[in-house]
Parts: structure tokens; sequence; C-alpha cells
């Protein structure tokens, strides 16, 4: 990073990170009406993405989106553990050279939980 701020250029392949967050939901959907808290809270996580991982590009997995969606549209979860991925953008027509992907981590417990930088395998 020290020789990005030198440069003022940033390679894509040093931009690829993974790194896993915990998003307390409970306190986004707060005081939104029950028919809107499950639309709500996949804006909020696609939010939350752009703004830790700096791309405006968030696709969110299929399993996040039900893990959201389970109980119901008025019973959010109130803490999602989720994996952001932030990879390389390949389309020929592509906006962006990064995008981000959001993918749900099932935990039995949230206590202790710290966000953690995933290493490339």
């Amino acid at each position: 990073m020290v020789n990005a701020k030198k440069t003022g250029k940033r390679s894509a392949l040093e931009d690829v990170v993974t790194r896993e967050y915990t998003i307390h939901l409970h306190k986004r959907v707060h005081g939104r009406s029950f028919k809107k808290r499950a639309p709500w809270a996949v804006k909020s996580v696609v939010a939350f993405a752009q703004k830790a991982m700096g791309t405006n590009d968030v696709r969110i997995d299929p399993k996040l989106n039900q893990a959201l969606w389970a109980q119901g549209i008025k019973t959010v979860p109130h803490r999602l553990r989720v994996k952001l991925e932030r990879k390389r953008n390949d389309d020929e027509g592509a906006k962006e050279k990064l995008y981000t992907y959001a993918s749900h981590i099932a935990v039995t417990s949230f206590k202790g939980l710290e966000t953690v930088v995933v290493d490339a395998e």
C-alpha cells in the first residue's frame, strides 16, 4: 500500500483480497417497517460491502440471500458472518476492474469473532 501512495497507481493483482466480516443487521433494520426489513437488509449488506471493499459492483451469493430471507420478510437475523472477496472483473465491457463477491459463512456463535483477512489459496 505504501508504494501505491507514492506512485498513485495500484495493481489490480494487489487489490485482490478476501476478508471475513460480521455485519450487525439489527441496527440497520431497526425502525424499518416489517414488510421492508429483508429487502432493506439485502441493500445494507451491499452498502456495507461497497464501503468495506471500495467497489461499486457487489454480487450477492444465492446462499447469502437465502440466509437473509430464511426467517421471512419480517424477521431478519440480528447478525451475519460474511466473506467478502474482491476479484478482478474479466468481462469485456466491464466499467470497473474489480468487483466484490459476498457469501455467507455459517457460525454457531458470534462471540469473539473479528474481521479476518483470508490468505490467498
